[in-house]
């Protein structure tokens, strides 16, 4: 048989058939569609969440007082023999391979301005803040490098804060205006570029001041958190070490947890991948459901043909072309379904982005290959049984069934 001889048969088998055909096509075409819509939208999500915490560099190592222990949970500030203060930032400052150590103190206020109040998140730092964290200032200038013991009285509103406060696009006029935080005044000195949410906070919510008078604002001079971002090329796990000996030396004890940005990454990516997968499995079931159609399609047409396969077998075809010819028959249903759900996909990924711009779907160009390759194999499986058992006939027995 030519080649042409293969695709004739194919295309007689396929429209004589024509609706078996189309709904066995359809359901590899549901499985397809599923398989790399799920997955895709949990590589979306995946790599949404990786992004959010690498937002602020994937270099960065965070303090926190209080010990986190194995059997337990953290014990806390107030069970911190020495909360973390100012020194421990200076002291941290002199470590090699550092390039800027940030103190936080975060607490809620009231802010009012030009007529108008609101309520709004304080954050307490200096001004390695924005380099350390990668912030972006949209207008005038973050917090000055001032004496952390007496900073002038400096704020940065974030993008809501002045947006809010400053209406009708007039955030310029924010730059050296009066501002008001409980019984402190403040000149406002920038503007933040919108950063979005971090864990639940809003970024854009929140009004920068100098860390003494945020810690005079909330009668406390211990620190909440330190966060020490580090230089490229610089070991995790060395500057870990070097912190922990640096705060031992300094507290006497071990009553601080050091988390690292790229411990955390490399736990959600973990996780992640492992959510992503199950995701890929449940779209697993429909190609299955798939290739249960295309084993019963194909036994039906294997028990159809009878009457052609003792013919065939009996002018000379050998068992093995009897074979491809199912099996070509097969691939060929199953790879027609894949076509036809990844353009169900391309219709589905469209009307996401314009019904749900927010939901992340990442499809890559391999999960496309990757869809065609699994419907070939679908097919290959569902349709090897049926076509070892055409290729087997006794030839006699079947042409008597003509």
């Amino acid at each position: 048989m030519r080649s042409i001889d293969y695709l004739l048969w194919w295309q007689t088998a396929l429209r004589s058939g024509r609706l078996r055909s189309l709904l066995s096509a359809l359901g590899i075409a549901i499985g397809i569609l599923a398989v790399t819509a799920l997955t895709g939208i949990g590589e979306g999500v995946r790599l949404y969440l990786l992004d959010t915490f690498s937002q602020f560099g994937s270099r960065l190592i965070a303090i926190t007082p209080g010990k986190t222990e194995t059997a337990g949970a953290p014990q806390g500030l107030l069970a911190s023999s020495r909360p973390l203060r100012l020194e421990d930032v200076a002291a941290l400052r002199s470590l090699p391979g550092v390039l800027a150590v940030v103190p936080v103190l975060q607490g809620q206020g009231e802010v009012r301005s030009q007529g108008l109040t609101r309520q709004t998140t304080l954050l307490g730092t200096d001004h390695q803040a924005a380099r350390g964290w990668q912030f972006t200032v949209a207008a005038g200038r973050f917090l000055p490098a001032d004496d952390s013991a007496m900073p002038r009285a400096y704020a940065v509103l974030g993008a809501k804060v002045a947006a809010a406060l400053y209406p009708q696009g007039e955030i310029r006029r924010a730059l050296g205006s009066r501002l008001r935080v409980g019984d402190r005044r403040f000149v406002v000195t920038g503007v933040m570029a919108p950063q979005g949410q971090f864990l639940g906070f809003d970024l854009d919510d929140m009004v920068f001041i100098p860390l003494a008078h945020a810690q005079a604002l909330f009668a406390s001079d211990a620190l909440q958190e330190i966060d020490v971002v580090y230089r490229p090329g610089i070991d995790d796990q060395t500057l870990r070490q070097q912190i922990r000996q640096r705060l031992i030396q300094r507290h006497g004890a071990e009553d601080f947890t050091l988390y690292s940005q790229q411990d955390m990454l490399s736990s959600l990516d973990r996780i992640l991948v492992v959510v992503r997968a199950a995701i890929g499995g449940l779209g697993t079931i429909s190609l299955l459901i798939g290739a249960v159609g295309i084993y019963s399609i194909m036994s039906i047409a294997q028990q159809e043909r009878i009457p052609e396969i003792g013919l065939l077998l009996a002018i000379g075809a050998g068992r093995r072309r009897l074979l491809w010819l199912f099996l070509g028959e097969a691939m060929l249903l199953a790879l027609a379904g894949g076509g036809l759900g990844l353009l169900l996909l391309f219709i589905v990924q469209q009307l996401l982005h314009n019904l749900l711009p927010a939901l992340p779907l990442t499809i890559q160009p391999l999960y496309l290959l990757l869809a065609l390759l699994v419907s070939a194999l679908v097919g290959l499986l569902a349709g090897f049984a049926p076509a070892w058992r055409a290729s087997h006939q006794d030839p006699v027995v079947a042409l008597r069934g003509e």
